[in-house]
């Protein structure tokens, strides 16, 4: 099995009053923290999901846009899935400032060929921080031409069709899947042994990215 990776950021950051990828976690950008995340997956692909180029996007990771009209989310994963060459995608949002490369990987084998992996908390699906297969395009583009887009009748249709297994998080898991959407979340939900400050970072101040030379040529029910 192969895997390919997607960053999330298509979203209006209207509640947060910037561009939530330009908040500085422990003087870092999200954007940078969280593609460097994905690329400890060691993916063949590596892209970003936004509406049009990000100013921060580095020169070596690819923007892949959403088929007009935009629905959310899933418009962001079917751009990934279109693209897809390897067997799985990973999928990550941009606003989930606690997750560890380790949950990722943790998500990553525990797929099959042909099934993915959404985790459950409780009875709601996390299909922003999740591994998807291939086969999942055929379903993502009949959510978007139906009445119901939701990533949560998204997962439930996938679960349905046995093209992804549910991974029950432990409550030590629950804290990975915070997720960000004002100003007044950063300080509760990142904590005080990691200072925010939010701002538009300048990515020419925060380095070059590193990308791996590469780049550039179940169970019963589904259940775990």
């Amino acid at each position: 099995m192969t895997l390919s990776a997607i960053l999330l950021a298509g979203g209006r950051s209207r509640r947060m009053g910037v561009d939530k990828a330009t908040v500085l976690i422990a003087g870092k950008p999200l954007w940078e923290r969280q593609l460097r995340i994905l690329s400890e997956l060691w993916p063949e692909a590596l892209w970003v999901s936004a509406r049009a180029v990000p100013p921060w996007c580095p020169p070596e990771i690819e923007a892949v846009f959403d088929r007009p009209p935009s629905r959310g989310p899933l418009s962001g994963l079917a751009a990934g899935l279109r693209r897809l060459k390897t067997s799985h995608l990973a999928v990550l949002a941009i606003d989930l400032p606690q997750m560890t490369s380790e949950h990722l990987n943790k998500l990553w084998g525990l797929v099959r060929p042909g099934v993915g992996v959404v985790p459950l908390h409780g009875d709601y699906f996390e299909p922003l921080c999740a591994v998807y297969p291939a086969e999942a395009l055929a379903a993502a583009e009949a959510a978007l031409k139906g009445s119901d887009a939701s990533l949560q009748h998204f997962a439930q249709t996938l679960l349905r069709q046995s093209r992804i297994r549910v991974y029950d998080l432990t409550p030590e898991e629950w804290p990975l899947y915070l997720n960000v959407n004002t100003p007044a979340d950063l300080p509760a939900k990142v904590g005080a042994s990691n200072p925010v400050k939010v701002g538009v970072a300048d990515s020419q101040k925060t380095g070059a990215y590193p990308i791996p030379p590469s780049w550039f040529s179940g169970s019963v029910n589904g259940r775990l």
